[in-house]
């Protein structure tokens, strides 16, 4: 009994993590009620009165949600901006004249790696299907061949670079600069981004693993005509650099100036709420619309794109109670302290934590914020800097990306997108999400090591 009381802290976190797993991968409940009941379980078991369980999930979600939102919010939009004017489809048939189909795989994966810092995975993947199968046809190459490092730049950016959602709430939840996230984001992403595309690509071909059991279905896209494509994805290009450049340049400024209004002007448009705020400003002059008909088409793909946002912002409040619960209880004070004394890192502790639950029960999204909540406490006990606390957020990335497996939504979208068996999938995308993961990891602990 002793011992239970002494270790009850850890005992609850242990129990609440099990509990959410059984609750996502047994009951399948949705993620976002589930972090709740795991919350309300961890207050109560934690020894917190009722009412005051309540007050620490709410006061958690809510401070999470604060900034959350609005960014994701924001990101969402800016990618509808750049997807229904054809300005993704123009940016990546121009990088495509210019490289030909001899780099076809390297492009590929370069366009990916761009594509999707303002765009969803799976949308990118839509949109950008029909290129592949036209350039695999062109060469005489399995679509994979091109599909393959598409998908490696896909999976890379979208875990690794802001605006998207899952390295947006985990830096928050780890109190991280996104400046900072940003930079070794897109150092890790493009090593990853290499390995497990193009030079993956290459080992798999040469044993015949990108070959179909059914033939993919091909598509087409005539959003963008021969006559502007060049100009509109030099226009795409830079619609893109613009959040990024300005939050880099904002958080570059607040290391090396001194204080006075200039820094302050400066860090003022480079935070986050703003430079995307002027980027969805710049994308819609850039890209408006001249008819009625083509107006009407952009605010329905507006609010078509608002939709899965509430999904992760949810999920992401609720990711936030669930920490906000570990440390009021202790819990989290006393897994750092354990984490500590066995010799885990918090950028290794991180990187496990988010590969174990993504394992589990296969959203990578549900594995950042979990993983995020569990190691906030190993961050803050350890007095990281900024950019050691941005390298933790890319571990924890890393390994909600890694070990892609059937329990996973996202297996099964290449899966029926490229005409594969289960068994062709685990040889070609679980390996190259999970080199995406082990890279990028191997980058973040490098980067480490030095700062």
């Amino acid at each position: 009994m002793f011992f239970l009381l002494e270790h009850r802290a850890i005992l609850t976190t242990i129990a609440s993590v099990a509990l959410l797993l059984a609750l996502v991968l047994r009951i399948r409940m949705h993620a976002f009620p589930a972090l709740l009941v795991v919350s309300l379980f961890a207050a109560l078991a934690g020894g917190m009165a009722p009412e005051t369980a309540l007050q620490t999930v709410t006061q958690g979600m809510g401070g999470t949600l604060g900034f959350i939102a609005i960014v994701i919010g924001l990101g969402a939009m800016f990618g509808v901006f750049l997807e229904a004017s054809g300005g993704v489809q123009a940016l990546s048939e121009w990088i495509i004249d210019k490289t030909g189909l001899t780099k076809g795989p390297w492009t590929m994966g370069i366009i990916g790696l761009i594509v999707a810092i303002p765009v969803f995975f799976d949308v990118a993947l839509i949109i950008l299907a029909p290129i592949v199968f036209s350039f695999a046809k062109k060469a005489g190459r399995a679509p994979l061949a091109f599909g393959l490092p598409l998908l490696a730049g896909l999976a890379t950016a979208h875990a690794f670079i802001p605006p998207t959602p899952g390295p947006i709430a985990v830096a928050e939840l780890l109190g991280a600069d996104l400046g900072w996230v940003i930079l070794f984001g897109l150092i890790a992403g493009a090593c990853a981004m290499i390995v497990s595309g193009p030079l993956y690509t290459q080992f798999a071909e040469g044993r015949g693993w990108l070959e179909a059991e059914r033939p993919p279905p091909l598509q087409t896209n005539e959003t963008v005509t021969a006559e502007n494509g060049a100009q509109m994805a030099k226009i795409a290009l830079a619609v893109i650099a613009v959040p990024l450049l300005l939050i880099l340049i904002g958080t570059v400024s607040k290391a090396i100036m001194a204080d006075g209004t200039l820094l302050q002007f400066i860090t003022f448009v480079g935070h986050p709420i703003t430079a995307l705020l002027m980027a969805c400003g710049l994308g819609y002059v850039a890209f408006k619309p001249q008819s009625s008909d083509g107006r009407v088409i952009y605010r329905r793909a507006l609010s078509k794109a608002l939709e899965p946002t509430g999904a992760v912002i949810l999920i992401t409040g609720a990711g936030g109670a669930f920490k906000q619960v570990l440390i009021a209880t202790g819990a989290g004070q006393a897994l750092a302290e354990a984490t500590t004394a066995i010799g885990l890192t918090p950028i290794v502790a991180g990187f496990v934590l988010a590969l174990l639950v993504r394992v589990a029960q296969g959203s990578a999204t549900v594995a950042m914020i979990t993983a995020a909540g569990l190691t906030a406490p190993i961050v803050t006990l350890a007095e990281l800097s900024a950019p050691q606390t941005a390298l933790v957020v890319i571990a924890i990335a890393a390994g909600a990306s890694a070990c892609s497996h059937v329990n996973d939504s996202g297996f099964w979208l290449v899966n029926r997108y490229f005409g594969q068996t289960e068994a062709q999938t685990l040889r070609t995308w679980t390996v190259c999400a999970t080199l995406v993961g082990f890279v990028g990891f191997a980058i973040a602990l490098l980067l480490s090591l030095v700062l």
